[in-house]
């Protein structure tokens, strides 16, 4: 058995959604094989090299569980993008490109975070671009640590005031965007995050049929996982505490 989860925003200002990604982490993940992570693991990373009580305890329970033999992996979100190597190396996950194609429950699979199919919201993918971009992160990364953590404060208030006055279809995916990622891989199963819509989805590509399955955010007192047996993928939501 495998699972995957995103968007947790661990932060904390939110203890009770890390008590139970703890929790999680001491319970259900220890009887994967695998745990893979679809982005925004944190609600703000500003670099490898801050790293407080908070960051230092996360990191050592995601190492326990890859000690206890559940495998880990890790992909960058639109809030952690700057988890970098010295973070996998610390919690033992492994990094994963976006997009990642692999086989699960014997199908072709593509595992996304899902912001980069929101084509629609112009402004926000004008900012993926940038942040995304080597150079900029090399830049952001230079800056002493109380810039950085002015930034990514300012950066998160503007995001919160932008995404006010924003139709909710534009921070919701493009269609075309996702029948286009799956026919460049060959794939007929999509898995995302980052819209905080959980859902399975019938699309059609070219004729064929897919599925689309959104994995939920995490709140105080509930969960969602995408568990994946030997032939089937089940979205599940769960309490926390």
């Amino acid at each position: 058995m495998q699972l995957l989860i995103a968007d947790l925003h661990l932060q904390p200002s939110q203890p009770d959604i890390a008590r139970g990604f703890v929790d999680y982490l001491r319970g259900p993940a220890r009887e994967a094989s695998s745990l893979t992570i679809l982005g925004d693991l944190f609600e703000a990373w500003i670099g490898d090299d801050y790293r407080g009580d908070f960051e230092q305890q996360i990191i050592a329970e995601l190492r326990a569980l890859n000690d206890s033999g559940t495998r880990l992996a890790f992909m960058h979100g639109n809030r952690d993008f700057l988890i970098g190597e010295d973070f996998a190396a610390a919690s033992g996950c492994a990094l994963l490109n976006d997009p990642t194609t692999l086989e699960l429950a014997g199908q072709r699979v593509v595992l996304m975070h899902g912001d980069s199919l929101c084509t629609e919201d112009e402004a926000y993918m004008a900012f993926r671009r940038q942040a995304r971009d080597p150079a900029w992160q090399a830049q952001i990364l230079a800056m002493p640590i109380p810039e950085r953590l002015a930034l990514a404060k300012q950066l998160r208030e503007q995001s919160g005031e932008a995404n006010t006055n924003k139709a909710e279809d534009i921070m919701d995916v493009t269609p075309s965007a996702v029948e286009q990622t799956l026919r460049d891989h060959d794939a007929r199963v999509l898995i995302h995050g980052h819209t905080h819509r959980p859902a399975v989805h019938d699309v059609d590509v070219d004729g064929e049929s897919a599925k689309r399955y959104v994995i939920g955010d995490w709140r105080p007192d509930q969960g969602w996982q995408l568990r994946v047996e030997t032939d089937s993928l089940t979205l599940e939501s769960f309490r926390l505490g």
